[in-house]
């Protein structure tokens, strides 16, 4: 190994050099937002890295007691030692879990390059100490306020020297050199502690009201006497007006050198609620499942002829969702569920007509086609993966507009995460175990805690997603009961829950550090601590949370993260949930029980061709294990409409039906038949026909048929200004059958008309920031990283006059041409700088080949391949240094 790789990094892009690829890949897996474009060279990462934007979105997805470290750094002195940081983190009297868990919190810190260093000069990226550090603006959440130095900066000379010479230390020449001496008095423990025990009662409890923050407090013109002791020895400090602070260094003296009130090294326990039977808990959720199910298809039939006008804004109108709700029994929010959870399965979307409305997708019809635990792993994968958050519905926007059912506005990024990592979190209890919702959100809240407090709505969405998710599980049927069911584990790509009994069940209090077994980076425990950025731990400390805990650098993750499967592990994994689900879901019947009152009671799930049919002829009455259906005039005619005779309703019935069928039933049927079509309706604007001009006379007789203006034309016929629907309506609500009939005279069968919208996929999530890069884009990122770093830092012999900065050199055309061809005789390689067709400039460093027609052939090293590039394009060329 070189000596330099011995020698301290001066900077984050030194830090990032030594790294090797699998640390480099680690880094920027955790953040993708450094690899999109890829960096030029290391630098460039570096600096990347290091912008106000890139460094608030690591910092936000940092545990909490990861960002407690980052936060104790940003107070400690730049550069601190790892002893330092440890004073801070445990206090004075130190702390086992504090010292346990910090190598792991530091590894996190170093790996995704907000801290660099060793552990002797740790350093805070800067633009994280800007975030973190206490201001007047940004208070920091340690509740530390600013050093001594820092407080002193604007005071005049005189006054600090009063400071220093009341405080009991001897005069000095300057500022600088008193303001040294005081901050020297408040580090020494115990020379601060006898300067304290001089306080008078009352000065002790003003400190003791900003030893935790906030530090600042308000004094008046002519300030008490406890106030004043305080003042003249510099234990409170002025920054304005009728302001004053506690220096950061008596702070840390009063809280016993801890940064944090409350250190938490360890994430807090998912609690079980209640605990029930695994095989109750499957069973309850496949139950659920199946009402999933039929609820879905309810939906779809309700909108099977062209559901609800599409909103100017896009979305269901409020009148149009409560008649959703009501159709499907349900409540309003849960409606909308129902309704997004169609729409994210891709079975529902607008048909694009010019009165734009909702309606079923041809994908609808292959999806009924599918087994049922097949439909249901559709509806469960496209849930998991949405961003589209329906608990949002009824709630307002930015601009206070209200958000409506599939309307804009209700994509959420951090959804799907949240969905996950809360039934990761139910798969590492124990099986049948319903988790306490509190514990659920405690833990969601260590894993990603605020920074500052300054993203309180944030935080109250994740809680929100995370009671939704709970919720919307239940109804999915993914849980029973509260607990994670075995199809709903199978679907999250975790493995079968463990006996009580066995050692993978889960420890008391480890959470859920079991769940997501199996998939590598995304499982790593809670108290995983990976190696440092330079693949070095603190000297002589563990760099684990626990015994035989070795996880590589580039393996740590937010805690036990359980992944969700993509890709062909998605497929698996909806194969695994379909098996376990198929046999506990109930098999459809093929009989109903008909009963004296007029009516029909299915004492379960129907088939398709049966419920159908049945759903044409009579009306549902009520739901629940048996649905009760009840036969009506209205819905008699209904089925006689769509073609059917009385005799086909007869074998219908007595064919599917465990019961004869009663003879009320059978006069129902043949006496609404017996009226059907003795009236005909067609077009003239609307005509009736009638053989029986009796029953024309009676029609005109009633007062009823006024609104229609009827009019006779011929003994049989009747005619209206009326449309033949407007007429047919009419005629029905006055207690006759009409039917329709065609221009040839034939009688119009009133069959349903499927209305579907053209071919339309489902809606692709809103992604929270970049994807993360796969293995083959991180190897080749790398690569590009390590070829541009090469040609950015290898050493070169001065070739003219060099550039300030240390760019390139200019080199003429003929200089140019004659170092190249002198490369091609000696074999060297050669730096240049080009610049493509597109005026991106770029360096390289290559070994050319060949020279001819006004083109170089060389070997890139930064490509790693052979390349032809135009003498016009380079820019200069310098050779590469001997050494």
């Amino acid at each position: 190994m070189s000596p330099e790789a011995h020698s301290a990094p001066r900077s984050l892009a030194e830090a990032l050099r030594a790294r090797d690829d699998s640390s480099l890949a680690a880094l920027l897996r955790s953040r993708p937002d450094l690899v999109t474009p890829v960096p030029t060279d290391l630098t460039q990462l570096a600096t990347r890295a290091g912008t106000r934007a890139s460094v608030l979105r690591a910092l936000e997805r940092l545990d909490r007691f990861a960002l407690q470290t980052a936060e104790a750094l940003a107070v400690a002195p730049d550069p601190a030692s790892y002893d330092t940081l440890l004073g801070l983190m445990a206090g004075d009297a130190g702390d086992p879990a504090v010292a346990g868990a910090l190598p792991r919190a530091l590894g996190t810190l170093r790996e995704q390059a907000l801290v660099w260093g060793g552990d002797d000069r740790l350093r805070l990226v800067r633009t994280a100490r800007e975030v973190l550090a206490p201001s007047p603006q940004h208070p920091s959440p340690t509740g530390l306020g600013p050093t001594v130095r820092e407080a002193t900066s604007g005071m005049s000379p005189g006054r600090i020297q009063e400071i220093v010479t009341t405080a009991g230390l001897p005069s000095t020449h300057d500022s600088v050199s008193a303001v040294t001496a005081l901050t020297a008095l408040f580090t020494h423990r115990k020379k601060l502690a006898r300067l304290l025990g001089q306080a008078p009662e009352a000065a002790r409890e003003v400190l003791s009201r900003l030893v935790w923050g906030p530090p600042y407090g308000q004094v008046t013109a002519d300030p008490a006497a406890h106030l004043r002791w305080l003042l003249d020895r510099g234990l409170l400090l002025p920054t304005a007006p009728g302001t004053v602070v506690l220096p950061r260094e008596v702070a840390l003296h009063l809280r016993a050198g801890r940064a944090h009130r409350a250190a938490e090294p360890l994430p807090p326990a998912v609690t079980p609620a209640a605990t029930h039977s695994a095989r109750v808990v499957d069973a309850t959720a496949a139950g659920q499942a199946y009402t999933a199910l039929a609820t879905v298809e309810e939906l779809l039939k309700e909108w099977d002829e062209g559901g609800p006008a599409v909103l100017r804004a896009g979305g269901l109108s409020v009148r149009d969702l409560k008649r959703t709700a009501v159709a499907l029994d349900v409540s309003e929010p849960v409606a909308a569920f129902w309704v997004e959870l169609a729409y994210a399965a891709g079975l529902i979307a607008t048909d694009g007509e010019a009165d734009e409305r909702y309606a079923a997708t041809p994908a609808y019809d292959e999806w009924l086609e599918q087994p049922p635990a097949e439909r249901w792993v559709r509806l469960a994968q496209a849930w998991l993966a949405a961003t589209r958050t329906p608990g949002l519905v009824g709630g307002r926007d930015a601009k206070d507009r209200t958000l409506s059912a599939l309307g804009p506005g209700l994509d959420r990024s951090a959804a799907p995460e949240v969905r996950h990592r809360v039934l990761s979190l139910l798969a590492g209890l124990g099986p049948g175990a319903a988790p306490d919702a509190e514990s659920v959100l405690a833990r969601l809240r260590w894993e990603r805690p605020l920074q500052g407090g300054r993203r309180d709505d944030e935080e109250d969405l994740r809680s929100r997603l995370a009671r939704w998710t709970l919720s919307e599980a239940e109804l999915l049927g993914l849980t029973g009961r509260g607990a994670l069911s075995s199809h709903g584990r199978a679907l999250l790509g975790a493995p079968p829950a463990a006996d009580p009994g066995s050692s993978t069940a889960g420890a008391p209090g480890a959470g859920s550090s079991t769940a997501g077994g199996g998939h590598g980076a995304d499982a790593a425990p809670a108290d995983a601590a990976p190696a440092d950025a330079t693949g070095t731990g603190a000297p002589g400390r563990p760099v684990s949370g626990g015994p035989g805990d070795k996880l590589p650098v580039h393996r740590q993750r937010v805690p036990d993260r359980l992944a969700p499967p993509s890709g062909p592990e998605q497929a698996v994994a909806g194969a695994a949930a379909a098996r376990l689900l198929a046999p506990l879901l109930p098999e459809p019947l093929d009989h109903v029980l008909l009963q004296a009152d007029l009516t029909a009671v299915a004492p379960g799930p129907l088939r398709r061709p049966l419920a159908d049919m049945l759903g044409v002829l009579a009306d549902v009455e009520s739901k629940g294990g048996a649905t009760v259906y009840r036969f009506t005039p209205a819905s008699v005619r209904r089925a006689l409409d769509a073609g059917r005779t009385a005799a086909d309703l007869h074998a219908f019935l007595t064919e599917h039906s465990r019961t004869p069928v009663p003879q009320p039933l059978a006069y129902l049927i043949d006496d609404v038949a017996r009226r059907h079509g003795r009236l005909r309706v067609g077009a003239a604007s609307a005509y009736v026909r009638c053989d029986d001009d009796a029953l024309l006379n009676e029609i005109l007789a009633d007062k009823r048929a006024a609104a229609l203006r009827l009019r006779r034309l011929a003994p049989t016929v009747l005619a209206a200004p009326a449309d033949p629907a407007t007429l047919l309506e009419g005629l029905r609500a006055m207690g006759y059958a009409p039917a329709a009939e065609s221009a040839e005279g034939d009688v119009l069968i009133a069959r349903a008309h499927a209305h579907r919208t053209p071919p339309r996929t489902a809606p692709e999530p809103v992604p929270e920031g970049p994807p993360p890069p796969d293995a083959t884009l991180l190897a080749a990122a790398i690569r590009a990283i390590r070829a541009g770093d090469l040609a950015a830092t290898t050493p070169r012999k001065p070739v003219g006059e060099p550039l300030a900065g240390g760019e390139l050199p200019r080199t003429s055309s003929a200089e140019t041409l004659a170092t190249v061809q002198a490369a091609v005789l000696t074999g060297d390689s050669l730096w240049i700088g080009y610049v493509n067709a597109e005026g991106a400039a770029s360096q390289r460093v290559i070994s050319p080949v060949r020279v001819e027609g006004g083109f170089v052939t060389a070997y890139d090293h930064t490509a790693d391949e052979v390349r032809t590039y135009p003498l016009h394009r380079i820019t200069g060329v310098a050779e590469l240094a001997e050494d």
